[in-house]
């Protein structure tokens, strides 16, 4: 299978039906695909939402949670039971949008083989003004302590190999600094502008204050992880008889 198209949830009972049909509408008949949605132990009706659909959507697999453990190890848990080579991720909420899968698919069919992840960029970001200024914000400081030339490395739409993904650290909120994190496996990555959306229903599971605070010490711990990498080439030489 080409590509699983990888959602996390939590507490999305109004959004799982709209996005779902909007990625078949994006990608039915133009590549082999699978939907696989994680929720994280939502306690509305979301489950039970889920569970209806995967009776009329062929392409659809659900996995749960036991316990709420947030959106990194949501992410990595589909990705650990996806069948795709290549995996697309999307925010459970609709404001990613699912036709910019093809386009990132686009970008990758033209990219050198080096090229491993795709990051959506959100050019034209539909959110609160201090959503937008606080983002701005960690994007530089991001960006000065990491360099990894990304200029929205927290938007939810990104194309990746699985292969890749599974070859780097795990940590909590992992998810948003992929694009170091594949640079410093010694791959590299290319940011693709993609339409943003308002959110339809329901409600952020995130505000400024508790991002920063998680952020200041993941970043930390990602430019140590950057600073004490060992990238080198592997040659592999074969017995002859």
């Amino acid at each position: 299978m080409e590509l699983s198209v990888v959602v996390p949830v939590f507490n999305e009972q109004d959004n799982v039906r709209p996005l779902i049909e909007e990625i078949i509408a994006a990608l039915r008949g133009k590549l082999a695909f699978e939907i696989v949605y994680v929720d994280d132990h939502s306690s509305d009706a979301t489950p039970d939402r889920l569970q209806q659909i995967t009776r009329e959507v062929p392409e659809l697999r659900v996995l749960r949670h036991q316990k709420q453990s947030g959106q990194s190890t949501a992410v990595r848990n589909g990705i650990k039971a996806a069948r795709g080579r290549w995996i697309a991720t999307l925010d459970g909420d609709g404001q990613n949008d699912p036709a910019d899968i093809p386009k990132l698919l686009a970008e990758r069919d033209r990219a050198n083989a080096s090229v491993k992840l795709f990051a959506g960029w959100r050019v034209n970001r539909v959110d609160s003004s201090s959503k937008r200024w606080a983002s701005r914000w960690a994007n530089r400081i991001r960006s000065r302590m990491l360099r990894d030339s990304t200029p929205d490395t927290g938007c939810g739409i990104k194309l990746f190999e699985r292969e890749a993904f599974l070859d780097l650290p795990y940590f909590d909120h992992m998810h948003r600094y992929l694009p170091a994190l594949m640079q410093r496996a010694g791959w590299k990555t290319v940011s693709v502008p993609v339409n943003h959306r308002g959110r339809s229903s329901g409600v952020s599971k995130y505000n400024n204050l508790n991002r920063a605070l998680v952020g200041i010490s993941d970043l930390r711990g990602v430019a140590w992880l950057i600073r004490r990498a060992k990238i080198t080439a592997v040659d592999e030489i074969s017995a002859h008889e």
